[in-house]
């Protein structure tokens, strides 16, 4: 296995190169193995698919088991993590500032922080306490030992507040505050995207797999975006198919949903190169 900084070395070199490249998310040890065995050259946790996983809602994990979850994600491939660290785990910034050194230690090359209140009469951070958590968050970054990739995020479109205007200003500011990737998911306009990465000098990550947006690598790479994730899609996709093949099971009496699995030969392959 390669050790934690060489992992984000390598994690920081695909934000440096040229191009654009596609950060998947798995949602357990199973999931990151597959996609690392497809290629990918980094993955991203899902606060949403860990979630689904586990029977609950979104934002119903705590912190001990999301770096549990984050542990798992780290040891299943030799590929570097980030993490869905969600608002950190608190409101007050030196609360943020203390989940960061916690989620560094699971082994993680970086993490995202959102300012997403989780409040649905308030649901965004005011502006002025939002920088504020992203600049502990990225302070307890540099204090650690070694290099940590901080991720901010404005989530307005993902929340009602579709205000590309104040989107911009906050990731102009996290920009200031010395955030490493940008990120606003829930945009679903070319145009804005472009128009975020025209504004911004740091690499900005574009979420796919929402409704609405149907761009391909090529458009986002055009547009100037450097980094793609996926979110809870694949999670998504998963239960999607597991409940299509129940209710062909209850409605038709039959299983030709079969014909869509993974081949079971195929599965002992990729993950018997994992035991020990």
């Amino acid at each position: 296995m390669l050790s934690q900084a060489e992992k984000i070395a390598r994690f920081r070199a695909l934000h440096e190169e040229d191009g654009i490249f596609v950060i998947p998310n798995p949602w357990d040890a199973g999931t990151a193995r597959v996609l690392a065995s497809l290629g990918f050259k980094a993955l991203a946790t899902t606060s949403a698919g860990m979630a689904f996983s586990l029977g609950l809602p979104e934002g119903r994990i705590n912190l001990e088991n999301v770096l549990a979850h984050c542990r798992s994600i780290v040891s299943a491939t030799d590929l570097p993590v980030s993490a869905d660290m969600e608002n950190g785990f608190a409101d007050a910034p030196a609360g943020v500032a203390k989940a960061i050194p916690q989620a560094a230690a699971t082994g993680l090359a970086g993490c995202s922080i959102e300012d997403f209140s989780g409040d649905s009469d308030k649901p965004i951070y005011d502006f002025g306490l939002t920088v504020e958590r992203v600049t502990a968050a990225v302070e307890a970054a540099r204090a650690l030992p070694g290099d940590f990739i901080l991720t901010a995020r404005a989530e307005n479109f993902l929340h009602g507040r579709r205000d590309l205007d104040d989107t911009i200003k906050r990731l102009q500011a996290f920009e200031e505050a010395g955030a490493d990737v940008l990120y606003a998911p829930g945009l679903n306009k070319l145009d804005d995207i472009r128009s975020l990465c025209s504004s911004v000098g740091k690499p900005v990550n574009v979420v796919m797999g929402l409704p609405g947006a149907t761009f391909g690598i090529e458009d986002l790479a055009m547009a100037g975006v450097r980094r793609i994730s996926v979110g809870s899609a694949f999670s998504r996709l998963a239960f999607g198919a597991v409940i299509a093949a129940v209710r062909e099971i209850l409605d038709q009496g039959t299983f030709t949903f079969t014909k869509d699995a993974a081949g079971f030969a195929q599965l002992e392959d990729i993950f018997r190169g994992y035991e020990q």
